[in-house]
C-alpha cells in the first residue's frame, strides 16, 4: 500500500491535478491499482500526492508501457508488497513479455542464446531467453545468416543497458524507491531502448549511405 501523506484534495481535484477523468480514477480504484482516499464521511474522500503520483505511474505502465489492467495490478502489488527486488523484477519481466512455451522454440535456438549469454546467470524460463531462442529460429527459418555478429553484438549492447538499469537502482536508497523504478525500467526501458535504437538507425544509415556531393558525381 502506497504511504499516506496529508490528504488534502476532493476526486475532482485529483482529477484535475493529475488530467484524468473522475471516472478513470474510480476505475484505478476498482481494479486495485489505486488505494482508497482518506474517509471524511460516507460518500467522501480525501487524497494527497500518493495518490497523484501512483496515478502518474498507472499511466505510465499502462499507455506508455503497453501494459494490460491486470498486469499493472501486479506491478503494482509488487511495489507496494515486501518481496526481494529479485523477485520484483521477475514479476515485472514476466508482465511485460508475452507468454513463450519452451516447447515451441528449438534446442539449437536454445544454445545458439546460451553460448551468447555464457557467464550470465539467467533462469531458464526467463522470458527474454525465450523471446531470443524465438528470434533466432524466425531469423534463421526465413533464410537469413549472421553475417556480421548481430546477435552477438546486441547481446553486448544488452548488457550494457541492463549494467544501466542497476546502476540507475541502487541510486535510489528506500526499498520503494527502488521496487519502483524495478518496474518504471523495466516497463518503460524497452520502450526507451527501441525508441532510441530507432533514431539511432537513422544517423548510421545517413553517415554510411549519404549521398555523394555533386562534385563526385
Amino acid at each position: 500500500m502506497i504511504e499516506r501523506d496529508t490528504a488534502a484534495w476532493k476526486m475532482a481535484e485529483l482529477s484535475s491535478r493529475s488530467g484524468v477523468p473522475v471516472a478513470t480514477i474510480k476505475f484505478y480504484q476498482r481494479e486495485n491499482l489505486l488505494p482508497p482516499g482518506e474517509r471524511t464521511g460516507p460518500n467522501q474522500a480525501l487524497y494527497g500526492d500518493a495518490h497523484l503520483d501512483r496515478i502518474r505511474l498507472i499511466r505510465a505502465l499502462i499507455e506508455v508501457g503497453g501494459l494490460s489492467v491486470a498486469a499493472a495490478r501486479q506491478v503494482v502489488e509488487a511495489i507496494d508488497s515486501e518481496r526481494p527486488l529479485q523477485e520484483t523484477f521477475e514479476i515485472a519481466q514476466h508482465s511485460v513479455s508475452e507468454p513463450i512455451d519452451p516447447e515451441t522454440v528449438t534446442t539449437d535456438a536454445l544454445t545458439h542464446v546460451d553460448t551468447l549469454m555464457t557467464g550470465w546467470h539467467v533462469s531458464a524460463d526467463n522470458p527474454g531467453r525465450l523471446a531470443a531462442a524465438r528470434v533466432f529460429d524466425t531469423f534463421t527459418g526465413i533464410g537469413q545468416v549472421d553475417a556480421a555478429g548481430w546477435f552477438r553484438r546486441y547481446a553486448a549492447a544488452a548488457l550494457l543497458a541492463a549494467e544501466a538499469d542497476i546502476d540507475e537502482l541502487d541510486a535510489r536508497v528506500e526499498r520503494a524507491a527502488k521496487a519502483e523504478i524495478v518496474v518504471v525500467g523495466t516497463v518503460l526501458g524497452d520502450t526507451l531502448f527501441s525508441g532510441l535504437r530507432r533514431a539511432a538507425q537513422e544517423h548510421v544509415s545517413s553517415l554510411r549511405y549519404a549521398a555523394p556531393p555533386e562534385s563526385e558525381l
